[in-house]
């Protein structure tokens, strides 16, 4: 049991370096990339100004009581030629959001907006349902897509539309940028997390010309680009990365401006949190098993593209690892006092440890660049960030592995706040799942058992593993903790 222990753990690290070596590469691609942001910037500045073609802004929305006026009313603003753009609401919504947006519509309509309220039959196959729904009467050949949490800039459309002079690119995405970061440690740390995403990954991906992804919102497509490559389909829960993939492969190009922000709310609340943690990593692992062998079998795709292609399909499968090395954790530490012969095998493992160095790098360098002055709250977020991400390894898992295997369940919407400034009250939401559930409780007694791995450092006086088993009982302990706090507030 001893060598069966040692084995699985190996293999885990083994498997997490082989990522993050795949993270590494994007990241020299990024910092290469910067040394020709001037080039870029040039070429930005030549865009077309008079390719000015119809626009179509969709808005998917599905009860969103609280921030579907904020939507409307920023939507509206986008300067771009009033004959030229028309928008749509494409309500699946059952409670008084619909009348919200009835009479949004109405007010704005009366000013000779091209506004328009679409209602389907039935709510079918979620967002990607209602995207499809919309699309026969999309008046524009450029579609603009926007979540109801989301506030666009005015001159959005200004911005990315040139690119599709060239009849070619079929995507533009832009970088997610945080509304209200600063309003708890919760939301600190997920923008902690979506900064490296967005500036290390998105980026990389554009500068070395691999395979990215539309990531739902905050960008445009062409309509054109969605039909070739076989429309919004609601078979997996991320259909933004399935048709991105699937668009790419039949020839489309991707195009991702880093220097575009488009602001949005960062979930406050823990199990919102989490339904959209679940739905990003099952819908993961649905795309992997559905695109990965049409990414094999595709021949414009460089060896160095399906390696990266494989990493960025199956990257929600690291939280796998994630709760495998933890548990092992401290079953390994027992072991390794027992057999000092096998001192070998541990130090080879220790070599493995380069994973927290490049962790390090992928974290460090967006705050870096994006945040210049809080450079220092890097010695406090790494952590706490790595903590929580831990702490959702066990709610992680489950929903990657459904992905794996096949298990269909609804699309769960991220309840909306519109919390901007800490002490904005959000107790009264009515979206909420203030149900803890079992899974809480699984989360709790994780907390527990990597406090006994503690106890067990100071009982066979090894602290070489004191730091990882605090970091996972902080981290399985702060969502435990959110979450029943929560089903309580």
């Amino acid at each position: 049991m001893e060598i069966v222990i040692l084995v699985i753990y190996a293999t885990a690290l083994t498997l997490l370096f082989l990522y993050n070596c795949g993270q590494l590469s994007l990241i020299i691609k990024y910092l290469r990339s910067k040394g020709t942001k001037s080039v870029i910037n040039k070429i930005t500045k030549t865009l077309p100004t008079d390719y000015q073609p119809t626009v179509t802004v969709q808005l998917p929305v599905y009860n969103e009581l609280y921030v579907i006026e904020r939507l409307i009313d920023a939507v509206v603003q986008l300067r771009y030629p009033q004959d030229k753009l028309d928008i749509q609401v494409l309500d699946d919504s059952t409670d008084e959001t619909t009348d919200l947006i009835a009479r949004k519509v109405a007010h704005y309509k009366q000013q000779g907006i091209a506004i328009e309220h679409v209602r389907r039959p039935e709510r079918t196959g979620f967002k990607a349902g209602a995207l499809a729904y919309g699309l026969p009467f999309a008046k524009g050949e450029l579609l603009a897509i926007f979540d109801a949490d989301f506030v666009p800039d005015v001159d959005f459309l200004l911005k990315t539309v040139p690119h599709f002079a060239d009849s070619d690119v079929g995507i533009v995405q832009t970088r997610w940028e945080h509304l209200n970061e600063d309003y708890s440690l919760i939301t600190q740390l997920q923008a902690f997390g979506l900064n490296a995403h967005f500036t290390i990954e998105q980026s990389g991906r554009y500068a070395a010309g691999l395979l990215a992804n539309f990531n739902g919102t905050g960008g445009v497509w062409r309509k054109s680009a969605i039909i070739d490559a076989g429309g919004w389909q609601s078979d997996t829960l991320t259909e933004d990365l399935d048709l991105s993939y699937r668009a790419q492969l039949r020839g489309w190009k991707f195009v991702y401006r880093e220097d575009i922000g488009s602001p949005a709310e960062l979930p406050v609340a823990m199990n919102a949190l989490k339904s959209q943690q679940y739905r990003w990593m099952k819908g993961a692992a649905e795309c992997a098993r559905k695109l990965f062998s049409q990414v094999l079998r595709t021949p414009g795709v460089s060896f160095s593209g399906k390696i990266h292609a494989f990493f960025h399909l199956f990257s929600s499968a690291t939280f796998i690892l994630l709760l495998l090395l933890g548990v092992m954790s401290v079953p390994l530490l027992y072991i390794r006092s027992r057999h000092p012969e096998w001192e070998w095998a541990f130090w080879i493992i220790n070599l493995f440890q380069v994973n927290l160095l490049i962790l390090i790098v992928f974290y460090g360098v967006p705050l870096w660049f994006l945040k210049s002055d809080h450079k220092v709250r890097f010695i406090w977020y790494f952590p706490m960030y790595s903590s929580l991400m831990m702490g959702l390894s066990l709610h992680n898992t489950i929903a990657v592995i459904e992905g794996y295997i096949g298990r269909k369940t609804p699309f769960v919407r991220t309840p909306k706040f519109n919390v901007n400034a800490p002490g904005d009250s959000w107790s009264s939401n009515k979206y909420i799942n203030r149900r803890p559930g079992g899974l809480a409780i699984a989360e709790a007694l994780l907390a527990l058992y990597f406090l006994g791995g503690l106890a067990l450092a100071f009982t066979i006086h090894d602290f070489r593993m004191f730091f990882l088993h605090i970091m996972l009982m902080v981290g399985f302990g702060m969502v435990a903790l959110y979450s029943l706090l929560q089903s309580v507030r």
